[in-house]
């Protein structure tokens, strides 16, 4: 069987930050189509299909990488949505952010993101930890198509 390359949403509002998860993305040949949203609103467009993205044909992304401390609406509550929504809940949740607060860490996992990852401040790395994210969310795991 050949796997789909699987649409992977990177939710970040940090252009600094953007620039260097699509460099290392790059880096690690990730042939999977990336789409980015810049705030926690048009993270929640995208995914409902509301706001500029009404009228969107895009495929819900096989995985998304997102950000906590974001602009209009914040991380926790994007989590929260995708994981109250019958067809969203199967989507893959890795929260990558530089938020060390403990309470950010529990209120995920209470929330049933997938994984929680702190962004390293080295550029390798970094690197080494998009490699290890793509090996496996996009690899290994086995994904449920959602339509």
């Amino acid at each position: 069987m050949i796997k789909e390359f699987l649409t992977v949403l990177l939710v970040e509002d940090n252009p600094d930050d953007v620039e260097l998860t699509l460099h290392a993305l790059k880096k690690n040949n990730i042939a999977n189509p990336i789409e980015v949203v810049r705030d926690g609103q048009e993270a929640i467009d995208y995914l409902f299909y509301t706001g500029k993205y009404s009228n969107s044909k895009h495929r819900l992304p096989g995985v998304i990488l997102l950000d906590l401390k974001l602009p209009k609406v914040d991380g926790i509550e994007i989590l929260r949505r995708i994981k109250e929504d019958s067809k969203l809940k199967m989507i893959p949740v890795v929260v990558l952010t530089s938020s060390k607060e403990e309470r950010d860490i529990v209120d995920a996992y209470n929330l049933g993101v997938n994984s929680y990852i702190r962004k390293p401040v080295d550029f390798d790395q970094f690197t080494e930890t998009v490699r290890t994210i793509r090996y496996y969310w996009l690899l290994i795991n086995e994904h449920p198509i959602i339509r």
